[in-house]
């Protein structure tokens, strides 16, 4: 079998790659993820998973190589982290009794043909109304300032959501496993 290679450093990619069963690598890309003037989320979350994958190629030429990359989007502005509680306040609060739109871009690359498959699997969460002291009790419960959208979906922040709806969960965490398998298929990979 060909050697999976994830291009993230995210904890939270590694667990759900690690619910295939399959042997991987890790290694962190070193790419500018800041957003092109203009580009749309779609596009932003697109090129980055692909440049993810590329980065790694030239030190991993026989590797399948993952790349991903998540923004959620709320009224077409794209949220990123928010690496405060004060940001990641206001986030919570903007998006009280609203939803919030996840989009998770895709790459496998092969990195011996040069083939790259992309896709980008969108997720999207239905917020219940906040109030200020719900907000401010989740944020000093889970810290969640490393995570777009400001909240943990694998953990205490569900108690967030009204409801969700997209074709698969795992995209929300950061790493779409359904249209990962299907990749994997195409490049021979069987489970």
């Amino acid at each position: 079998m060909r050697t999976l290679l994830l291009a993230s450093s995210s904890p939270y990619r590694r667990e759900l790659l690690n619910r295939l069963r399959l042997p991987f690598e890790c290694a962190s890309p070193d790419i500018d993820e800041s957003r092109q003037a203009g580009e749309a989320p779609h596009a932003l979350v697109s090129r980055l998973a692909q440049q993810k994958a590329a980065a790694l190629a030239p030190t991993h030429r026989t590797h399948l190589i993952i790349g991903s990359d998540q923004v959620a989007v709320l009224d077409d502005q794209v949220l990123g982290k928010p690496h405060s509680f004060d940001k990641a306040r206001a986030q919570l609060l903007a998006a009280s009794g609203r939803s919030v739109s996840f989009l998770t871009g895709l790459a496998l690359l092969d990195s011996a043909s040069g083939r790259c498959q992309v896709d980008v699997v969108a997720f999207t969460v239905h917020m219940r109304v906040l109030d200020e002291a719900q907000v401010e009790r989740y944020l000093r419960a889970e810290q969640p300032y490393d995570c777009a959208g400001s909240f943990k979906a694998e953990g205490l922040g569900v108690s967030l959501f009204q409801r969700t709806e997209g074709e698969d969960a795992t995209s929300l965490v950061g790493l779409p496993l359904i249209r990962l398998v299907d990749m994997l298929r195409v490049e021979g990979i069987e489970f």
